[in-house]
C-alpha cells in the first residue's frame, strides 16, 4: 500500500524535529543546566510542539490507511478522534504558536540580536541548527495547510486556548525570574516594570492574531480549493 507524497512529506517533517530536537538537547550549554532547562525557552518549547503535532499526523495517516476499507465502527471512531486532536493543535498550538516564534525571533533579532540570541551562542549552536530552530517552523506549518484540510474550533474556544497557553508561559517565564533573579530573554533585562507589563499583553494579542491569521487563511485555502474543484465538476455534469 503506498503512500501519498503528503504522507510522506508530513513523515520526514517529522523525522526533521525529532533530528533537531535530539542535537539540540545534546548541546552542553550553561542555560541547559540551571533552572527550568530548555522548558523555559519558547523555541524548544515550540520545537516540542510541532514534533508532537507531526507525529499525530502521522499517526493519523496510518490509521486512515490501515482502516480504509475496513467498516470496523470502533476503528472510525478512533480515527475521528485522532482527527479531531490533530486539527485542535494545529489550529490552537502549532500554527499561532510557530509563527509566532518565527516572526519575533527574527525581528528581534535583525534590531539587535543580543536582546534574544547573543552572539556567545553561535559557539554553541551551529547555523543550520539556529535554523531548523527558527525558520523551517514557517513554511512546514504552511506546508501542511495547504496539503491538509483542518475544522478549527469555535473563534471563543480557540482564543481562549491561546490566551491561556499564552499567559501560562509568561507566568512561568515570571517565575523562573523569582526563583533565580534571571530573565530568560535579555531583553526583558532592558524594560522597566511597566514596560514589561505592555510588553506581555502585546505578546499575548500578537499570538492570538497569529491565530485568526491561521483560521482565516486555512478557510481561504479550502474554500478556493473548493470552488476550484466544483468548477472542474460542472462541464462534465454538462
Amino acid at each position: 500500500m503506498a503512500l501519498v507524497p503528503c504522507q510522506v512529506l508530513r513523515a520526514a517533517i517529522l523525522l526533521s524535529y525529532c533530528s533537531i530536537l535530539c542535537n539540540y538537547k545534546a548541546i552542553d550549554m550553561p542555560a541547559h543546566q540551571t533552572y527550568g532547562g530548555s522548558w523555559k525557552f519558547l523555541t524548544f518549547i515550540d520545537l516540542v510542539i510541532q514534533a508532537v503535532f507531526f507525529g499525530i499526523c502521522v499517526l493519523t495517516d496510518l490509521s486512515s490507511l490501515l482502516t480504509r476499507g475496513n467498516d470496523s465502527q470502533e476503528q472510525e471512531r478512533q480515527l475521528k478522534k485522532l482527527i479531531s486532536l490533530r486539527d485542535w493543535m494545529m489550529a490552537v498550538l502549532a500554527f499561532p504558536v510557530g509563527v509566532f516564534v518565527v516572526t519575533m525571533f527574527w525581528s528581534i533579532y535583525i534590531y539587535d540580536r543580543e536582546l534574544v540570541y547573543p552572539k556567545l551562542l553561535d559557539n554553541f549552536i551551529p547555523a543550520w541548527l539556529n535554523h531548523g530552530m527558527h525558520t523551517t517552523v514557517l513554511p512546514f506549518v504552511l506546508i501542511e495547510m495547504r496539503t491538509t484540510h483542518h475544522q478549527y474550533p469555535s473563534r471563543s474556544c480557540g482564543l481562549a486556548a491561546v490566551c491561556t497557553f499564552a499567559v501560562g508561559y509568561i507566568l512561568w517565564v515570571c517565575w523562573i525570574h523569582h526563583v533565580t533573579g534571571v530573565w530568560v530573554y535579555p531583553l526583558l533585562e532592558h524594560l522597566s516594570p511597566g514596560v514589561k507589563i505592555i510588553f506581555f499583553a502585546a505578546v499575548t494579542v500578537i499570538i492570538n492574531i497569529f491565530y485568526l491569521v491561521g483560521e482565516v487563511l486555512n478557510n481561504y485555502i479550502w474554500d478556493t480549493q473548493k470552488c476550484i474543484e466544483e468548477g472542474r465538476e460542472k462541464p462534465k455534469s454538462e
